[in-house]
């Protein structure tokens, strides 16, 4: 079965820096797409960061240029390297992927105050 892990998230001050994981088991990671995504209290829940099985990265405008997505297939991993971090970064953070449906972590606190 799909098992996605997120780990990494804590409290930060703004202009910080943290690094999210998500490890991966289940499934063929290295031939799935994966992504980040996150919610904030009272706001849905929305996408914030992708990356292919070419590689290629694609990030909502509001990350643009202060994170960065990657992945180790080596160590099933998915990672998000998030710098100078504002306060309304502050959410839950979720890895996910999509196969035959959409299947999520639990999710990792990110809080920058």
């Amino acid at each position: 079965h799909v098992q996605l892990v997120e780990s990494g998230g804590d409290l930060v001050h703004p202009g910080g820096s943290l690094r999210l994981s998500c490890a991966v088991s289940g499934f063929t990671f290295s031939s799935t797409y994966m992504a980040w995504f996150r919610q904030a209290p009272g706001r849905e829940r929305e996408e914030v960061a992708a990356i292919d099985t070419q590689d290629i990265p694609s990030y909502t405008d509001s990350v643009k240029g202060r994170f960065t997505i990657s992945r180790d297939n080596a160590e099933n991993t998915v990672y998000l390297q998030m710098t100078t971090l504002k306060s309304e970064d502050t959410a839950l953070y979720f890895c996910t992927t999509y196969i035959v449906s959409r299947d999520w972590g639990q999710g990792t606190q990110v809080t920058v105050s």
